[in-house]
């Protein structure tokens, strides 16, 4: 067995019809969280959505979709995206839907939230969700996303070095890129290494090489290494895991 933490990350900003076992209800949430859990995953990450499959940061939709994982997932930490997107753009109307989250129960609150650092705002988002007693992931995309981070000082409980998309043949060397110099600027919190799209599977294999915690779901890649379908994102964690031994 492997000591390499796998997030599983369920179902990003991906639409209905994208993938047959995509998850974007509540109890589509946990199932696959629960399976994605019995796979091997040691946590989860997940976009909410409303009744009409979009996506959301409303208290209710955040509230529902952590309570239902929790429910069948006991002990699991669950985390969700802060997207900008989810609001528009509007920085302020996404400062106001996290904040609206403290009328949530604590068991409804998730364990953490990923915060951009290449998005607007993501210093007052910050400290609204630490006032929550939520943790949060710093989402670095690039050198200047890391220097960004290094300046503010704040703690994290994860760096995301996230390469999206791009050529796979220079994944590697971006993601290289953005570790050197989150360790220049002596910028603290453990390193969780993945990719979007082509990259994923490279970078899922360069995490094994650095040791570095990784994550793998729908979110990220809808095939297995080789390019052939897989069941849904418990397939992708198991399939992960067994190029980490």
């Amino acid at each position: 067995m492997t000591s390499i933490m796998v997030k599983a990350c369920l179902n990003g900003s991906r639409k209905p019809g994208d993938h047959p076992a995509l998850p974007l209800t509540p109890l589509q949430l946990a199932e696959a969280a629960r399976e994605a859990r019995e796979a091997g995953a040691a946590a989860v990450h997940m976009h909410p959505r409303d009744e009409a499959g979009r996506e959301s940061l409303s208290a209710a939709c955040v509230g529902a979709a952590v309570r239902a994982v929790r429910r069948a997932c006991p002990g699991l930490p669950v985390g969700v995206s802060t997207g900008l997107w989810m609001t528009g753009g509007d920085a302020g109307a996404r400062g106001e839907a996290v904040r609206g989250w403290a009328a949530l129960p604590g068991g409804e609150r998730p364990d953490f939230a990923s915060v951009n650092l290449s998005e607007p705002g993501f210093t007052g988002l910050w400290h609204d969700l630490r006032r929550l007693g939520v943790d949060v992931e710093a989402g670095v995309w690039s050198t200047g996303d890391a220097e960004a981070l290094a300046a503010t000082g704040l703690e994290c409980v994860r760096v995301l070095v996230e390469i999206i998309g791009g050529a796979p043949d220079t994944a590697v060397s971006r993601a290289h890129a953005v570790l050197r110099r989150l360790d220049e600027l002596a910028v603290a919190g453990p390193r969780l290494l993945h990719g979007e799209g082509e990259p994923a599977w490279i970078l899922v294999d360069e995490a094994g090489q650095l040791g570095l915690a990784t994550r793998i779901g729908l979110e990220d890649v809808l095939h297995s290494p080789v390019g052939e379908p897989v069941g849904g994102n418990a397939d992708l964690v198991r399939l992960a895991l067994a190029r980490l031994v």
